[in-house]
């Protein structure tokens, strides 16, 4: 049905588009402007990274690499109970 050309031009576009929106979070992550949104954006990076990992299991036909994806995804999963533990608790304080 596809060609190896096509699949191969949708990995790369699906490369640019993921490293776009990397760029997009990590400007979202610089400039905030609250913590709730810099942890958003965090777990969003996170998100994208898994995504990268999996594209790139799919372009090198290596399934060891959903392990890798599998396990960055429960790592963020876990970050982001922390994150939402210590926002629940006040966040940040200046004492």
């Amino acid at each position: 049905m596809f060609t190896g050309g096509s699949v191969q031009f949708v990995i790369y576009l699906t490369f640019a588009i993921l490293s776009l929106a990397l760029i997009l979070i990590f400007i979202r992550l610089i400039l905030g402007p609250t913590l709730p949104d810099r942890v958003v954006a965090l777990e969003l990076f996170a998100s994208v990274i898994v995504a990268i990992i999996g594209a790139y299991a799919i372009y090198t036909d290596t399934a060891s690499f959903i392990d890798v994806a599998i396990v960055a995804a429960l790592t963020a999963f876990l970050a982001a109970i922390g994150f939402a533990r210590f926002l629940e608790r006040g966040g940040p304080r200046d004492d």
